[in-house]
């Protein structure tokens, strides 16, 4: 996969962990992501990663779903379950055919995911892609100060969210989502739109951007099952509607399940 031009030059060098039962697995990825200018550490199963990352927080953990003791997303939903896990970037290692523990990894907040058998050098751009968006401080895109919309507001260079006053825990992937449909409002984006140029990918499984919008509309909106803000658009993608500014009724419906199209 290619990176798009907006996520072009690596990212400063960041510690990262690495967790992997196979050693084969755990040796090339650390050996390119040391040579990628990053320090690794390594954790052989489930407990001692999670108790790794709860101790010396990394700031990127690369997570293999099939762990002994503790599996991947169990460690997953313990994370994002603290304060200081809920923003934890993390990448999920899973194989081929696990769809459905793929998309239960992303609907439990993995930013990206790779599956074995992977290329390592796809695996560093893409860490490294996670990596330098969630950045305090450098934004993908500098596309600005603060927006405010409704009760949203939204801080790039601090990376945080508020509604109502209120802090939000955003992942790395959902703070950029929300931050590309703040600054593009009443404008549909098709999910191919939303993969290249939030995620800065050419191509992707466009479910992770389904199972993204779905988590973001639980926490932005009153009432997720029927979206005020995030609206799909049937037959094309999503739209951003500010509060002050209805939808059309005849072309945003809530989220459905099992379709082709958009949730």
């Amino acid at each position: 996969m290619n990176e798009s031009p907006t996520t072009a030059g690596p990212p400063r060098p960041g510690r990262i962990l690495v967790v992997d039962d196979d050693p084969t697995v755990a040796e090339v990825v650390t050996g390119y992501l040391t040579r990628a200018g990053h320090h690794v550490d390594r954790a052989a199963d489930g407990p001692q990663g999670l108790a790794l990352a709860r101790a010396h927080r990394p700031d990127l953990l690369v997570l293999d779903l099939m762990l002994p003791g503790i599996d991947g997303l169990e460690i997953l939903r313990r994370l994002r379950a603290t304060a200081d896990g809920a923003d934890l970037p993390v990448v999920l290692l899973t194989a081929r055919g696990d769809e459905t523990d793929r998309i239960l990894g992303l609907e439990l907040g993995a930013d990206d995911y790779v599956t074995k058998p992977f290329s390592p050098r796809e695996l560093v751009l893409r860490v490294q892609s996670v990596l330098r968006r969630s950045r305090a401080g450098a934004p993908v895109r500098p596309e600005g100060g603060r927006v405010v919309s409704g009760d949203l507001a939204l801080d790039p260079q601090a990376r945080r969210v508020h509604r109502g006053g209120r802090e939000l825990l955003l992942t790395v992937r959902e703070f950029d989502l929300l931050s590309f449909l703040l600054r593009h409002p009443r404008t549909v984006f098709s999910r191919q739109e939303l993969m290249e140029r939030v995620w800065g990918w050419d191509f992707g499984d466009l479910s992770t951007v389904t199972v993204h919008i779905r988590r973001l509309r639980e926490k932005v909106e009153d009432d997720p099952a029927a979206p005020v803000l995030i609206s799909t658009v049937w037959g094309v993608g999503y739209r951003y509607d500010p509060v002050d500014v209805p939808a059309p009724a005849d072309v945003t419906a809530p989220a459905m399940e099992g379709t082709d199209g958009p949730a």
